[in-house]
């Protein structure tokens, strides 16, 4: 089949590679367009720019997916197929393109989850399974006839990066068989139900700061959702600390201790929650690189009955 493949982030990666080594031709790869990154603001190009030249692949990059000229080269083409893994939002005059459909792989099972971050909340959420479903593109995101589905376990030490790779790896073949299901007119497309939806909005910087306030495995929850970026964060000593991993310890107090005071700080950071207690085991102070809890402890000198998750004063905050 002649494939157009659109995808920017390490996520579509896998599976881009994975067509490239297939019978099937990929005619052009779609993409983000080359952004200033890092302190030194350089050029940089997408994940998927960088692997489709070096497996010598066409590469479009357009500002607008709306743009006529987008619009006439993919038409031009004469694809049989668009695939489209971890990108944006395209319009149906081009997703009406290829004869065969276009197609979306998303990192969640089908109704559950749709939105752009499926992988993050699913972890939030406690979830104990998620996976991958292949879907028909329609005009309302997330919403198309599921064509195929994977399910794979969620494990208890698994954060977003894990899972995040997990995912990626296991969209190679989930792909290739996906494509061979409709190429030999053998998919079978089911209609989602609306009525067992749920949404994965996009996550912002200012929606990973920690809440103590509820019981300590669903901020640990919500401390692997957040891993490693944008990262969960709290506020010790009017510095942001990015906690990267933590554990629910079983801590009965018998006089009431608000969330967020430290409880314990010989050879364990522990912080008091809702009901029990985390022991932060990584942590990133501000400024500072990664660390486990006793080298936080042996640098910054905590106390117990200090708290975490105090905001700065504002203009503190305008000032960094």
């Amino acid at each position: 089949m002649k494939i157009v493949y659109m995808g920017t982030p390490a996520f579509a990666c896998p599976p881009l590679e994975a067509l490239a080594k297939s019978a099937h031709e990929i005619s052009a790869v779609v993409t983000g367009c080359d952004k200033k990154a890092g302190r030194g603001k350089n050029i940089c190009c997408s994940e998927v720019a960088d692997l489709a030249e070096k497996l010598n692949l066409r590469i479009l990059k357009p500002e607008s997916l709306k743009a006529d000229e987008l619009y006439e080269q993919i038409k031009g083409l004469e694809p049989d197929l668009i695939i489209v893994i971890a990108f944006r939002i395209l319009p149906k005059k081009l997703f009406s393109l290829p004869k065969l459909g276009s197609i979306n792989i998303h990192g969640s099972l089908l109704p559950k989850y749709r939105g752009a971050a499926p992988i993050n909340w699913a972890l939030i959420n406690g979830e104990s399974e998620t996976g991958l479903s292949a879907f028909y593109l329609k005009q309302k995101v997330d919403t198309g006839d599921v064509i195929n589905q994977i399910k794979i376990s969620i494990e208890d030490n698994d954060n977003f990066d894990s899972l995040y790779h997990k995912l990626s790896n296991l969209a190679s073949s989930f792909l290739l068989e996906t494509i061979d299901l409709i190429e030999k007119n053998e998919a079978k497309p089911i209609p989602q139900n609306d009525n067992l939806a749920t949404p994965a909005p996009k996550i912002m910087p200012f929606d990973a700061m920690i809440d103590f306030g509820f019981p300590a495995d669903k901020v640990n929850n919500f401390i692997r959702g957040m891993a490693a970026k944008p990262g969960a964060y709290t506020f010790y000593q009017g510095k942001k600390l990015k906690l990267i991993e933590a554990s629910p310890i079983d801590y009965r107090n018998e006089s009431y201790t608000r969330p967020g005071t430290i409880i314990k700080t010989k050879k364990q950071l522990v912080v008091q929650c809702a009901d029990s207690a985390l022991e932060l085991i990584q942590v990133i102070p501000e400024g500072k690189k990664q660390m486990d809890g006793c080298s936080f402890i042996n640098g910054f000198k905590p106390e117990t009955g200090e708290i975490m998750g105090e905001m700065p004063e504002e203009s503190e905050l305008r000032n960094e």
